[in-house]
């Protein structure tokens, strides 16, 4: 059997992570890969972006786990500011546009993962020729705010446009770059992947760090002046913006993959078996897949770099001839807003009801310490349960220091399917310092238990 070749579309963690998960099992002399990143960096935590933004953490250097240059030492050829603009499954080739030649080449491969990640939800009022308007999805968008807030005359004021995770971390950014900030979110409330009287929380805490939360709120269109962002035209008014960020989301990143006949799933993502194969020696993993909901039986979007890093693992152990599956998801999220740490896993109550559950909520006030003990702050933690079964379906956890990290223990009592009145059994770690002798975690579960009767 001859040298085989593997190409990969996109050079973030999913790419990446299968890469070097097939170099680590096969040898240069059986295996060739080349990677493809449309961007200038690869392997990064795009995470960090609104941390790095807001001054807390160095970039964009300090966020790029491998470089290039690392990848090709390491025997994994990889050609930054390379966009794939087609795909021949029959051919088995790729072309590929050289953004900085401004030329297009053909490679051809045996093996593709396409990693090609996910792309920000643009609505067509966002499509203005005119200056300061950013996404915050790559390095390069995160470098963009920099240099736009360091302008002279420097911006004053800000509109985030979303109060999802990034929106959310975004506007605290701001803030902290001395700006005054408006969020806009369509919803009712902030962050609506936990319920309302838990994002009701969240407002509360958005709103005193200063920042202008405007709920239940739709964006219409922008003001601009000599080419510049001037204001946001919303239906309940304009505000004054000299930067404005979407927070709106992504959506798969699957054009491609759509026109070479892979076949999609409702969400737009890409569809892969337990070992990450879309086709005969097609391989996907990322922000550009649907992944399986282990709590509610449903595929759904969840661009995550931890899923993105799993999934890219398993492809490429299994590229390089080991076994490996990515069984799915229990939809945990975590995020910190100022002193607010917000987390949740599992189902909220709106998707356990389309689920078809019948449920019963239980929702505790409790502290993140002994109450005696310094630096006791409060939390407050919400379970879902099955209501004839007493199966955990999910949590959600708002509060402060040592808050947020407690929903690792329902993640893992959702991954083995517990009830909660097992959860009440738990052995979990006690001290002043840490915990209450009763933990958060387990006067949730022993109210949930006492709701089911």
């Amino acid at each position: 059997m001859g040298r085989v070749r593997l190409i990969v579309i996109g050079g973030d963690a999913a790419g990446m992570s299968a890469a070097s998960q097939a170099r680590k099992r096969r040898g240069r002399e059986d295996l060739e890969i080349l990677a493809f990143e449309r961007g200038d960096f690869t392997s990064y935590s795009a995470c960090g972006i609104p941390y790095w933004i807001g001054g807390l953490v160095d970039g964009p250097d300090g966020l790029i786990a491998r470089d290039p240059a690392a990848f090709r030492e390491a025997g994994i050829e990889v050609r930054i500011r390379h966009r794939v603009t087609g795909i021949d499954l029959d051919a088995r080739t790729v072309t590929v546009r050289d953004l900085a030649a401004g030329r297009d080449v053909r490679e051809g491969f045996d093996e593709l993962v396409y990693a090609a990640g996910a792309t920000p939800v643009s609505p067509p009022w966002a499509q203005t020729p005119a200056s300061g308007v950013f996404g915050v999805q790559t390095l390069g968008d995160g470098a963009a705010v920099h240099a736009w807030l360091d302008e002279s005359p420097k911006p004053e004021s800000a509109v985030v446009i979303g109060a999802g995770y990034i929106g959310v971390e975004m506007a605290e950014a701001l803030v902290r770059r001395g700006l005054r900030v408006a969020l806009v979110e369509k919803a009712d409330q902030p962050m609506s992947t936990v319920d309302p009287d838990m994002g009701a929380l969240v407002a509360e805490s958005v709103r005193k760090l200063g920042i202008d939360l405007r709920t239940g709120v739709t964006v219409q269109g922008l003001e601009t002046r000599n080419d510049r962002i001037s204001a946001v035209v919303t239906d309940s008014g304009t505000l004054p913006a000299d930067i404005v960020v979407l927070g709106l989301g992504v959506r798969p990143n699957t054009e491609l993959a759509s026109s070479a006949g892979l076949p999609l799933g409702d969400s737009g993502g890409l569809v892969p078996d337990l070992r990450q194969r879309v086709g005969e020696g097609v391989w996907a993993a990322g922000d550009c897949t649907e992944v399986l909901n282990l709590v509610s039986g449903r595929r759904m979007h969840v661009p995550l770099g931890t899923h993105a890093n799993k999934q890219g693992r398993v492809a490429g152990i299994n590229i390089g001839g080991g076994y490996a599956t990515f069984p799915g998801v229990v939809g945990t999220g975590i995020t910190k807003i100022c002193d607010l740490e917000v987390a949740r896993t599992g189902l909220t109550s709106r998707e356990a009801s389309v689920a078809g559950y019948e449920f019963v909520t239980a929702t505790v006030e409790s502290t993140n310490r002994a109450g005696y003990f310094p630096g006791a702050v409060p939390m407050t933690v919400k379970i879902l349960a099955e209501r004839d079964t007493g199966l955990l379906l999910g949590a959600q956890i708002v509060g402060k220091t040592e808050a947020a990290k407690r929903i690792d223990a329902f993640a893992v009592a959702l991954w083995n399917r517990m009830t909660v009145t097992e959860m009440t059994a738990l052995d979990l770690g006690y001290a002043p310092p840490y915990a209450p002798v009763w933990d958060p975690v387990l006067i949730a579960a022993r109210k949930a238990g006492e709701a089911l009767g």
